[in-house]
């Protein structure tokens, strides 16, 4: 007769090796290109918030769900950080500008969508406006050290120089039209109204965030840039 090991159950299995268990993963694989996107991303809302001065690291390390030591670590300082905040946030404008397919266009029907693009791109990234407002406070200090920048406009330029030149061969345009003096009339239609339009409304007893005004701007700035490039 098969004697039972001392205390063990006369019922009990024959004993199993089982395999052993794997550890739960305790920590995340690191992703580097999220991790910056993140960063970026909390400081551009912090940036917008409160301007350079009052923009907090450790704000941005909560908020993007990491630590100072990686924030240094990817951008080296709080103003090199900064700059690169500056720098996605022309790069995004542009690279979403270009959709538009300019050289394609007819030259009106060119203008009359980079004039609404541009509307309505401040209408939806209003932090866009407050981060240009921060740098213009530092008179571009930061922008001026930028590699970039100037590279990341030339083709938007040439794109709108192109559109200009062949509305004025077809008779639609005036002759000499200057590229950046008609992006200028376009951007400062759309920025001084969303920058003023808390006081103005205030001044004036017109609500200007209403949205059917925001609408009838946007037409504004459209028939007044046409009005503006037509020959004399």
């Amino acid at each position: 007769m098969e004697k039972t090991t001392k205390n063990q159950p006369l019922d009990a299995a024959p004993e199993e090796t089982l395999p052993p268990k794997r550890k739960r993963a305790t920590t995340q694989v690191r992703n580097p290109e999220r991790t910056r996107a993140a960063i970026l991303e909390a400081a551009r809302r912090e940036v917008a918030a409160k301007g350079l001065a009052g923009a907090r690291i450790d704000v941005v390390a909560r908020r993007a769900g990491t630590n100072k030591r990686m924030i240094y670590h990817y951008f080296g300082d709080k103003d090199a950080l900064y700059l690169a905040v500056l720098e996605d946030a022309y790069r995004h404008i542009r690279h979403t500008e270009r959709r538009l397919d300019l050289t394609r266009k007819p030259p009106a029907e060119g203008l009359r969508e980079l004039a609404l693009f541009t509307w309505h791109y401040f209408l939806d990234h209003p932090e866009f406006l407050s981060i240009l407002a921060t740098e213009n406070l530092n008179k571009a200090r930061y922008l001026r050290q930028s590699p970039t920048i100037a590279a990341m406009h030339s083709n938007f330029i040439s794109e709108l120089e192109d559109v200009l030149r062949r509305g004025s061969d077809a008779g639609e345009f005036r002759d000499g039209l200057d590229p950046i003096d008609v992006y200028l009339t376009i951007a400062s239609l759309g920025a001084f109204y969303l920058s003023n339009r808390f006081t103005l409304s205030t001044i004036f007893q017109r609500d200007l965030t209403d949205p059917a005004e925001l609408e009838r701007w946007g037409q504004h700035i459209v028939s007044t840039l046409l009005a503006a490039v037509r020959p004399v």
